[in-house]
């Protein structure tokens, strides 16, 4: 048997074409020791197994080296770091990587286990935020994808590379077989966003009290732990996506069971009765399964007695019904009357809403209308609220629009910045951040450890940890498709890597206010997806709205929902930011959105 190096030659792998390294071992006097007894020109096949598994190793090895070149380390110190006080703006100089001062100010970057961690020392100034940039050769060719603020729009989607994009909280970068995470681990004490361009990658960390410079005094803010995570050849981007997302939250609260039942929002938009809500309930609870867990049933807005659209506004929220959700029964009551449904039961609450009643002391110098979480006697009244309803006996509390209420702004409206500058929190030492987290941190004291907490308006990033729940996008619609398309969907895609690492991801409801009010076709494919992906499922269907092929479906995802699947995962999201390839319980499912 002869092999002839000439095959090969012709293929530019002659020695003189082989990679260095490998030349030096296969000299010509070695090639010769190899050809002898088989004529010349020819190689042994030991031998030319070993030279092709050398080139092998070699190739794989210059493989390794441009994956290694197209990810960004941010374990190591930053290239620069910029500070921005209230009454300037300092460059600081670092001596030893480690440690970089200028204008009163000190910014220590730790290299730790965990990744690096920023902390922030400022005696005497007012600081509003940090710049760090790390030197970085970033594809233009790759795409990019961020998080959202609090919740997702209908905007989240993977995008080419583009300098004057912000991403909050963590960004991922992908070229389809490659994907690399970078982001700040869960309950930072700043607000975070990135920015990225061929140059580097740079972390904006807004540490203001309010929109105001925070001031430390002789405190030292760890401000973030800075992660990133090189993606594995192989892997997909939404496994990448979700290992990253485990990374940056280590201890997330999950619920013990599936999450599923009924929300009463989306039959009537706050206009119901404990009657209607009762009989809607006991609807859904007759389509669920009668194994455990069982479903809840979630009274949404309008029960409380300083309703607006009841015309009622007291000074006593969340201590009592009102007359028009019902005239005789208590909240205790209604708990047992839930209950006698064979549901767990479930309430809404707006906990930063202020009311004649409230003193001006404990209102928010931006809005007034809005309460101050900083101040001590809010935080002892935000305790009070939800140890109250905790007390009734509900089960899961749903709470809603305390971020709009502290910045003045929805989510798609925050770009740069959650919070316009002009104004500041009562306490002046805490970072907007740190008030949050210190208001997430009173209501699961004050809920107790077996009542689950659904964030809705609250920001992830910060809820990881605290909540069990969290609603990952704007509200859906039972009147128009397109709003549920958008929000809906989108959301799901995008923030699924999330669910079981952060929390449990909530997409929000699939519903309707009549048999017509939103296609059905469209409908029954948005409750399928719900129901089978893994994450928790509340419907919200009049029950004299429901025909013979709605019911049907709605007994089948209740069913789905109660069983613990698998993760759905979106196949087309790197290309569509409505994706309709999914891979549900193992199969993959198409969608016509």
């Amino acid at each position: 048997m002869q092999i002839h190096i000439s095959k090969f030659a012709n293929n530019r792998t002659s020695p003189k074409h082989w990679p260095s390294g490998i030349g030096g071992w296969l000299s010509r006097s070695s090639l010769r020791t190899a050809t002898d007894g088989f004529g010349a020109g020819a190689l042994r096949p030991g031998v030319l197994l070993a030279i092709a598994a050398l080139l092998g190793m070699h190739w794989c090895a210059a493989a390794a080296a441009a994956q290694d070149a197209s990810f960004c380390n941010l374990g190591h110190s930053p290239n620069a770091i910029t500070v921005i006080t209230e009454t300037g703006t300092h460059d600081l100089v670092s001596d030893d990587a480690e440690h970089w001062r200028g204008g009163g100010v000190t910014v220590t970057a730790s290299a730790r286990r965990d990744g690096s961690a920023i902390e922030l020392s400022a005696p005497g100034l007012a600081v509003k935020r940090l710049e760090l940039h790390w030197k970085a050769q970033l594809a233009p060719d790759w795409k990019y994808m961020g998080d959202a603020w609090e919740r997702g729009y209908g905007d989240l989607e993977w995008k080419p590379l583009d300098p004057e994009r912000i991403m909050p909280w963590y960004f991922l970068a992908s070229n389809g077989r490659l994907t690399h995470g970078y982001g700040v681990k869960t309950g930072a004490s700043a607000l975070c966003h990135w920015t990225a361009d061929t140059g580097g990658i740079t972390l904006i960390a807004d540490v203001r009290c309010g929109g105001a410079g925070v001031q430390l005094g002789q405190r030292k803010l760890p401000v973030a732990t800075v992660l990133s995570r090189r993606g594995t050849a192989g892997e997909s981007a939404f496994a990448a996506a979700q290992a990253f997302c485990k990374l940056m939250s280590p201890k997330p609260r999950l619920p013990k069971r599936p999450v599923y039942g009924f929300n009463d929002w989306y039959c009537s938009y706050g206009n119901d009765t404990a009657e209607e809500f009762l009989k809607n309930a006991a609807y859904v609870v007759s389509l669920a399964p009668k194994n455990e867990p069982r479903p809840f049933a979630v009274v949404d807005d309008g029960w409380q007695v300083s309703n607006e659209r009841w015309g009622i506004n007291s000074p006593g929220p969340w201590n009592r019904t009102n007359p028009k959700f019902s005239a005789t029964l208590t909240m205790p009551e209604f708990v047992q009357r839930v209950r006698a449904l064979g549901a767990r039961p479930g309430v809404w609450v707006r906990p930063l809403q202020a009311y004649p009643g409230h003193p001006q002391s404990w209102r928010l110098a931006r809005d007034r209308n809005c309460l101050d979480p900083s101040v001590p006697e809010v935080r002892a009244y935000v305790r009070e609220t939800m140890g109250r309803l905790q007390g009734w006996g509900f089960e899961l509390i749903k709470h809603d629009y305390s971020t709009e209420e502290i910045a003045g702004r929805w989510g798609f409206e925050m770009k740069g910045e959650m919070i316009a500058d002009g104004w500041a929190f009562a306490d002046r030492g805490r970072t907007t951040a740190e008030v949050i987290l210190d208001l997430y941190r009173d209501i699961r004291q004050a809920a107790g450890k077996d009542t689950l907490v659904l964030g809705c308006n609250t920001i992830g990033h910060l809820a990881a940890g605290l909540f069990e729940l969290q609603r990952i996008g704007d509200d859906t619609s039972s009147k128009d498709w397109s709003r549920t398309r958008k929000m809906g969907v989108n959301s799901m895609a995008f923030r699924a890597p999330q669910h079981g690492t952060f929390f449990a991801v909530d997409g929000d409801c699939a519903g309707q206010v009549s048999a017509d009010s939103v296609p059905w076709e469209k409908n029954r494919q948005w409750l399928d997806l719900l129901a089978r992906s893994g994450t928790p499922l509340f419907v919200s269907f009049p029950r004299e709205t429901v025909r013979p092929e709605q019911e049907a479906a709605l007994r089948a995802a209740l069913d789905a929902a109660s069983r613990k699947l698998p993760l759905g995962e979106p196949i087309d999201w790197q290309e569509h930011r409505i994706p309709s390839r999914w891979r549900l319980e193992g199969r993959e499912t198409d969608f016509s959105w």
